[in-house]
């Protein structure tokens, strides 16, 4: 959608930069408000050629995580309302602001839930910086349910809902201010003030419009170069003359392929077996396990095969207690080199073939996953991705004639035997097992480098997964930043001009 200005779609054709080179003008700076996870800066930086000069966030974890991967980047942790522009910019004019506010209380995700009316309102902390220090350029970065912003209601004591009959009307106050004005008797004013506060002293600044062009626009990770299908809306607004640009996908049909969840899967990581434990899984993750299994495997046309170049692991229980047994697609299955291992306790031969297939499990909303050959929906703070691993043998002529060939609708176990038709072919089922995705493959799912610190501080102090998870789940995905970013200053470049 085109607010205002004009809507250009350009790929980036800059002048290829040299070593040190960078896209900004003389003595501009480059602030990442809300910078958590780390990916906006990292996005940055590598379509800017330089290092992010001012990150902010009220969270110690946040900052923590974001000073260890940059260094050299001046760190507030605080509120950002509580962070002077001035002071912090230290008169150097700011090429490149970049926000992305907390998205909970706009997200669809939180379904009725009440909301913070305080943590709806940081967006505010945008229009305070481009009025009281020169900003040329500003990428923000929320859910597309920003465009439905709107005043709330108290309907129970310290208990607030938007007003639906209203939704989008603060959304419209936000771009008025930070482009052509906004009347003195909009009801957002009343918002503005509260979060601004009494010591803003450029009210008039905003009832005139701050002068900027600006669009808005839904873009998805995964056509980017990201495997994630993590969609946001965007808005970019400039004060210097230059058209706004959207970048034009790069991955896509006609384009370079996706990037599928199968990629940042850690095949090394074991899974436990579902069956047999000494405290059961519940009722209803039985249930999903099993609608999964049915949908990604027993029904789909072409499950996906774990790659026979992989050796994966099950932990299963056993009288004897937990056994960790070894198997690859095309091979055996082994346990400390003995063959012929089954934790069900069916009949193993040794000329039956192994096959391992793996599917994704999402314990969120009534999503039961998706095959790993397509990107990885989207992220979020808990802990709600899992892969299901399932170990199957080929059934052999010996073994068909006595077992069922009904293809299975549920999970079976012990002496009741599975069966499921792949590609034409019977499968006996051994076992499935299930694990959350790690920190680090939830990371790279959102296109961060391998390299990139995620379980510790510059001190050595450990991260906890859960806040592993937390970053992750709110950072963006880098290559869209950087295709972002390389699209709006690159043109200026390759005019010479910027």
């Amino acid at each position: 959608m085109s607010v205002v200005g004009i809507n250009t779609s350009i790929t980036f054709i800059g002048k290829v930069l040299e070593e040190g080179a960078t896209l900004l003008r003389v003595n501009e700076i480059i602030v990442d408000q809300y910078a958590g996870g780390g990916g906006a800066s990292i996005g940055i930086t590598d379509g800017l050629n330089r290092s992010v000069d001012i990150a902010i966030n009220h969270s110690k974890s946040a900052i923590e995580l974001h000073k260890v991967n940059h260094p050299h980047t001046d760190h507030y942790c605080e509120s950002i309302f509580d962070v002077c522009p001035l002071e912090a910019t230290k008169g150097r004019p700011v090429g490149l602001l970049w926000a992305s506010p907390d998205c909970k209380h706009h997200s669809r995700a939180a379904g009725n839930r009440p909301v913070d009316k305080n943590i709806r309102c940081l967006s505010w902390s945008v229009l305070k910086w481009a009025a009281m220090v020169p900003v040329r350029v500003i990428h923000m970065e929320n859910v597309e349910e920003l465009r439905k912003w709107g005043p709330v209601e108290e309907f129970e004591q310290g208990k607030w809902r938007p007003i639906k009959e209203k939704e989008g009307e603060t959304f419209q106050a936000f771009i008025d201010a930070l482009t052509t004005g906004l009347n003195k008797s909009h009801p957002a004013w009343e918002e503005i003030r509260e979060s601004l506060g009494p010591d803003f002293a450029h009210y008039d600044k905003l009832e005139k419009g701050l002068g900027y062009e600006l669009e808005h626009e839904i873009l998805k990770a995964h056509e980017y170069g990201a495997p994630t299908h993590r969609q946001r809306l965007f808005i970019v607004a400039r004060n210097d003359g230059f058209p706004i640009c959207w970048p034009k996908p790069t991955h896509g049909n006609g384009l370079l392929p996706y990037k599928n969840t199968a990629n940042i899967v850690d095949w090394s990581l074991p899974v436990k077996s579902i069956f047999n434990r000494k405290k059961p899984l519940v009722k209803n993750t039985m249930i999903r396990l099993a609608k999964g299994f049915q949908r990604f495997i027993v029904e789909h046309s072409d499950p996906f095969i774990v790659p026979d170049d992989q050796s994966v692991s099950f932990i299963a229980e056993t009288t004897e207690g937990k056994v960790q047994y070894k198997a690859r697609t095309g091979g055996s299955i082994s346990i400390d080199g003995q063959q012929k291992f089954d934790p069900l306790g069916n009949v193993i031969s040794e000329n039956n073939e192994v096959l391992v297939v793996s599917h994704l499990v999402k314990f969120k909303g009534t999503n039961l996953g998706h095959v790993l050959d397509s990107p990885l929906h989207t992220i979020c703070c808990g802990n709600h991705l899992s892969e299901c691993r399932t170990l199957l043998i080929k059934v052999n002529d010996d073994q068909r004639a006595n077992l069922l060939t009904k293809p299975m609708t549920c999970f079976t176990k012990n002496d009741q035997f599975g069966i499921v038709k792949i590609k034409g072919e019977l499968y006996m089922l051994v076992d499935v097992g299930m694990r959350f995705l790690s920190p680090r493959e939830l990371f790279n799912a959102q296109g961060f480098k391998e390299n990139y610190i995620i379980d510790q501080d510059s001190k050595g102090n450990k991260f906890s997964q859960a806040s592993q998870r937390e970053r992750c789940g709110n950072s963006v995905p880098p290559p869209l930043a950087k295709a972002l970013v390389e699209a709006n200053f690159s043109y200026c470049q390759s005019l010479n001009v910027a």
